[in-house]
C-alpha cells in the first residue's frame, strides 16, 4: 500500500523514516530473537504465476542455523535443519533425503528467520503492503540460490517471508500466532529416519 502524500513536503522525511524503520526491525529481529514458533501457510507460485500450491503447518526455530517445518496440510512432510545438516521426510512415500545446511539453507525461506545474517545480503526498505512494513534482502554472493528475499513484519513481529529462486519460483510464507524467544527442545532438531525409509544423501 503506497502512502497518498496529502501534505508532499510534510510527510515525505516520515515516509521515509517508516520505510527505513523496516530495515531496523530486520536487524533488531536477527540480533534480539533468538528462537521463535508460529504457525505457517506457505503459498509456492511458478514464474509464469500460472500455478500456485498452498500448504500450512507449524514452524520452530533456534539459532544458530536450527529449524523444524513440520507441514501437515495437503499432505505430511518434516524439513529439519540440525546445524549441521537439512533433513526432509516424505511421509507419503516413506523417503528422507538430506544435504549439508551450507548447501541447502540458503534456498529455503528459513535461512534469515533461522541463521542468516543482515551482513550476507544487501537490505533495503520497501513500501507498506498489505498491513505490513517490508525490508528487502538481496544476497551480496552472485552465486547464492535465491535472487531475492524480503521480510514482513507487523509492527515488531515477524509476519512474513518471500524468497524467488533463481529459476524465478516464488515462495510466500505468512505466520500467525508466532512467538518471539519461544523455548525450544534441541530434541526438535534432531532428526532420525524412521525404520524401512529410504535416505538418499545430497
Amino acid at each position: 500500500m503506497k502512502i497518498r502524500f496529502a501534505v508532499l513536503l510534510a510527510l515525505c522525511a516520515a515516509a521515509a523514516s517508516a520505510r527505513a524503520d523496516a530495515v531496523d526491525t530486520l536487524r533488531e529481529f536477527v540480533r534480539d530473537v533468538k528462537s521463535g514458533s508460529a504457525q505457517f501457510t506457505q503459498t509456492v507460485t511458478s514464474p509464469d504465476g500460472a500455478k500456485k500450491k498452498t500448504s500450512s503447518g507449524n514452524f520452530l526455530f533456534s539459532r544458530p542455523n536450527r529449524f523444524r517445518f513440520a507441514y501437515t496440510k495437503p499432505f505430511e512432510q518434516v524439513i529439519v535443519a540440525d546445524g549441521q545438516k537439512v533433513w526432509i521426510y516424505d511421509a507419503d512415500l516413506n523417503q528422507v533425503s538430506s544435504r549439508k545446511l551450507s548447501a541447502a539453507i540458503g534456498a529455503t525461506p528459513a535461512a534469515l528467520p533461522a541463521g542468516g545474517s543482515p551482513r550476507r545480503t544487501s537490505n533495503s526498505p520497501l513500501p507498506a503492503a498489505e498491513g505490513l512494513e517490508w525490508a528487502a534482502a538481496k544476497p551480496k554472493a552472485k552465486d547464492g540460490a535465491f535472487d531475492s528475499l524480503k521480510v514482513g513484519f507487523r509492527g515488531k513481529e515477524l509476519a512474513a517471508v518471500e524468497i524467488v529462486d533463481s529459476f524465478g519460483q516464488r515462495s510466500l510464507l505468512q505466520f500467525s500466532q508466532f512467538k518471539p524467544n519461544a523455548p525450544t527442545s534441541a530434541d526438535a532438531f534432531r532428526f532420525v529416519a524412521p525404520k524401512g525409509a529410504d535416505v538418499i544423501e545430497q
